[in-house]
């Protein structure tokens, strides 16, 4: 359904840091740089068919979080959602919400880590068995 998912930074560099060391963790490798015909440096991670984008806004206006919005992650096992949520706290973002584990629902059992990133973009690493 989606092609990709792109986020803002007002620090593309700390961001690069934040990202490659986060999505290596899932496998992502070096990201793609792009720098515009206005000069804005935008970072592509291709992945699995899809692609996790952060780019310096064009429009010249701060990057800013959206409010209500989260970027989830498909993680492997309920080890790599505690490990995202590790890494992403080692790497500047912080841990929001309940503690990394598992939450009863709807969809049944899903392991769940909520981090935001340096420019406040909130991240969920999901794990859903069966």
């Amino acid at each position: 359904m989606f092609s990709h998912v792109m986020v803002g930074s007002n620090d593309i560099e700390r961001s690069k840091r934040f990202y490659d060391a986060l999505l290596g963790l899932l496998g992502a490798g070096e990201p793609i740089r792009n720098v515009s015909g206005s000069g804005h440096v935008r970072l592509f991670y291709p992945h699995d068919g899809s692609m996790f984008c952060v780019t310096q806004p064009i429009n010249g206006e701060p990057a800013c979080h959206a409010n209500g919005g989260t970027v989830g992650f498909k993680c492997a096992s309920p080890e790599q959602v505690q490990q995202f949520h590790d890494v992403a706290v080692a790497h500047g973002g912080t841990s929001i919400e309940d503690a990394p584990g598992p939450r009863q629902g709807a969809l049944g059992t899903l392991h769940l880590a909520y981090v935001r990133d340096p420019d406040g973009n909130k991240l969920c690493a999901l794990y859903r068995a069966g």
